[in-house]
């Protein structure tokens, strides 16, 4: 998948991969309080699960929504504006979160601020930003950013759940809001230099001279991807969001339930700079299927484990596979499209992304409080995992039938 000739890369690009890391990272602090304390919001509320469950689903919905306008902004403005104004959004979001009297409260903090105006501009836009920097290592510079996940999930779980049994889950956001000002604003400024390369250069894909792509019309193989990334997402929320309460209704503690999600993000953030290294070897198609297949082999795990030694394995093995998925979907659509069409589409790709793990993340709070238990749920989810397998079997089918095509700039 490497390019040969010249290349566009230069030494600030790996400043704005790693400035884009850690603005990715830290953004995610605000939805892993909802993870964690899932069953304190409910209880203080006097509500159900699936109401802290609907808040994470909206917030993922707003930065899914949101994700087009912050892709387009970036594409005229550059990436530093967006960038800057989510940061700001974010954290009114969270001292708004923090003093929610109601379920309403919250959703307007988590859906409409944090998400909506705040999250929004923490991926697409930073991924198809980082894309324009490199051309020889675009998969690892992408596998770096999306990493973040995994680097949040790491440390947050057990940040949060020291600070909500200090101060409760309202100051545990208050706390976050105050932090994400103080280190997310500057970082935001590190991005200000516009990238080597630029929406009008040219571009190409498979079969781009004839506007066909996978020798299909452009939108219909756009909509694969989109159906595919709901297919994988949908199936991976479910144990991100319910995780910790699984683990603690089988007896555990918050603790031991707050490591299990730890070991999860810990092993998807080591694996994913493999991952990423691996698509620009053997391109984002083939290890997109190996994460997906690795993913539901775990999914049926976690529906039939629950021993702490099992469940701690299938959350190790389980982030491994996983982090393979995400980083592969902006990879492919550089490979597919023209590069004027990256911002958007990427954008899209993530807000369907977004739909996904709101859809999984609600269902599963909604299977619990129908079954009483997340075994269903986990089963629910391998399903829509094994829709996202045969999607991208299908793309690595035409694939290869066509005949490789580069990795263009």
């Amino acid at each position: 998948m490497g390019r040969h000739g010249p290349s566009v890369e230069t030494p600030y690009g790996w400043v704005v991969v790693f400035a884009s890391l850690a603005l990715h990272s830290i953004s995610l602090g605000a939805p892993t309080i909802l993870f964690v304390a899932l069953k304190p919001i409910a209880a203080d509320l006097d509500t159900v699960r699936a109401v802290p469950s609907l808040a994470y689903s909206l917030l993922m919905i707003g930065a899914g929504i949101g994700g087009i306008a912050m892709g387009r902004w970036m594409d005229k403005r550059g990436v530093m504006q967006p960038v800057l104004f989510g940061s700001v959004m974010i954290c009114l979001g969270a001292l708004l979160a923090g003093h929610a009297e109601g379920r309403w409260g919250l959703f307007i903090a988590t859906g409409l601020l944090i998400g909506l105006l705040g999250k929004a501009a923490m991926i697409a836009p930073l991924v198809a930003n980082v894309t324009r920097w490199f051309d020889r290592r675009r998969g690892l510079a992408v596998a770096i950013i999306t990493s973040g996940q995994g680097l949040a999930g790491a440390v947050w779980p057990a940040v949060v759940q020291y600070f909500n049994d200090l101060v409760g889950w309202r100051g545990t956001f208050l706390y976050f809001g105050v932090f994400a000002a103080v280190t997310m604003v500057p970082a935001a400024f590190l991005l200000r230099p516009r990238a080597p390369i630029q929406a009008s250069d040219r571009s190409g894909g498979i079969r781009s001279g004839d506007r066909r792509v996978l020798d299909l019309p452009p939108h219909v193989a756009q909509g694969i991807l989109w159906l595919a990334v709901i297919g994988c997402c949908s199936a991976m929320s479910v144990p991100i969001v319910h995780l910790v309460s699984h683990v603690t209704d089988q007896g555990y503690t918050l603790e031991q339930g707050a490591r299990v999600l730890s070991i999860l993000f810990a092993a998807a953030f080591v694996s994913r700079i493999g991952f990423g290294m691996l698509a620009d070897r053997i391109g984002p198609v083939r290890t997109l299927l190996i994460g997906s297949a690795s993913m539901a082999a775990m999914l049926l795990a976690f529906a039939f484990t629950t021993s702490y030694t099992g469940l701690f394995t299938a959350a190790l093995l389980f982030g491994l596979g996983f982090s393979g998925v995400m980083p592969c979907y902006p990879l492919l659509i550089r490979l597919l499209f023209p590069v004027a069409e990256a911002g958007w589409r990427i954008a899209a790709q993530y807000m369907f992304a977004a739909g996904g793990m709101a859809l999984g993340g609600w269902l599963g709070g909604v299977v619990f409080d129908l079954a009483g238990s997340y075994s269903p749920a986990f089963l629910i989810a391998f399903a829509f995992n094994a829709m996202n397998f045969v999607l991208i079997g299908i793309v690595c089918a035409r694939q290869m039938r066509l005949g490789p095509s580069p990795l263009t700039a």
